[in-house]
């Protein structure tokens, strides 16, 4: 029960009770609610400023964590960024030099990514430049990344096309040694065995036994078997690809027929005198892009060093041809 109070009055020199209006009792009570709310609002303002609740403790605890996390990703994407450098240089110096392939440019190679807003979503935050580097070098990384593998891709087919090259090229004698009288003829100016003036002899003569075999040079197909060119006689003409044919004139008689794929050293025909021939022998001539050139440069798979020296000596004296 609240106490009575009372007041005194000094013009009746009585105490009389004293009264509190409704109104006024209130106010007093709105006055203490607004002092304590006061007091509490700044003491809550105090406690969010200068003291970390236990959730705020484990975002920043969590928010450390990821910084480090970011920084130590940022030094790994260096490391690879490193092991990719050297990826590269051999790629560019070893294989693609090796397959005579032009080397993929810087330019290309660490072009980087157009559009000022590719990052905008991660603007805004205590860390973005942190998190902003990071994609960043991910995202040169994964670039670089995906040049490198489309050019192992184009190594890998040129790898497939020197395999075809290699089995393509010619590079054995259409004769076995063995079975060789001589070579009579090479390559270049010699006499006419008919009309015994100069004439420029596009080929080389192998000299041999009727009916011996006589075997293709180069992986390849045969695009011409017949006698139309009767200087040749029956003739067999293969393409190599790449640029190659090769040409065996004067055959007894032919093996293979047109549009069959033959293999190196394969029986392709026998050892004749037909067409323009003063004797037996295969006239064989090597064509790249159209041009005759020089078959004693295509013999590297079946002869040592001693017996192609040999070879060339024989084929550069002047003699006059069969053919």
């Amino acid at each position: 029960m609240s106490k009575i109070k009372y007041r005194f009055n000094t013009k009746s020199l009585t105490y009389e009770k004293d009264t509190v209006s409704v109104g006024k009792r209130v106010w007093q009570v709105l006055s203490y609610l607004a002092t304590g709310l006061f007091f509490a609002t700044i003491t809550i303002m105090l406690a969010y400023k200068y003291l970390d609740s236990p959730k705020e403790k484990q975002l920043q605890r969590e928010i450390s964590e990821l910084t480090l996390q970011y920084e130590l990703l940022n030094n790994r994407m260096g490391e690879v960024s490193q092991v990719l450098a050297d990826i590269q240089d051999r790629d560019n110096n070893v294989y693609r030099t090796i397959f005579e392939a032009e080397a993929i440019p810087e330019s290309i190679r660490k072009a980087g990514f157009g559009g000022v807003e590719r990052y905008k979503e991660l603007q805004g935050y205590n860390n973005s430049d942190l998190m902003i580097e990071s994609t960043q070098r991910l995202d040169r990384i994964s670039k670089q990344l995906y040049i490198q593998s489309k050019s192992f891709d184009e190594v890998a087919k040129l790898v497939k096309n020197k395999e075809q090259l290699l089995a393509s090229i010619p590079a054995i004698q259409p004769i076995s040694n063995k079975d060789l009288k001589h070579v009579p003829s090479g390559y270049g100016w010699r006499t006419d065995p008919i009309y015994k003036t100069p004439e420029f002899h596009p080929g080389l003569d192998f000299t041999a036994n009727v009916g011996t075999e006589i075997y293709a040079t180069g992986d390849g197909v045969v695009i011409t078997a017949d006698a139309v060119m009767q200087g040749y006689g029956n003739h067999v003409v293969i393409n190599h690809g790449f640029g190659y044919q090769t040409l065996y004139g004067h055959m007894s008689k032919m093996a293979v027929r047109p549009g069959q794929k033959v293999k190196r050293g394969e029986l392709i025909g026998f050892v004749g005198s037909t067409g323009r021939s003063t004797g037996p022998h295969v006239h064989y001539e090597v064509i790249k892009n159209g041009e005759k050139i020089n078959p004693i440069n295509f013999f590297f798979n079946d002869l040592s060093p001693a017996a192609y020296q040999q070879l060339i000596n024989l084929s550069s004296q002047p003699s006059q041809s069969f053919d």
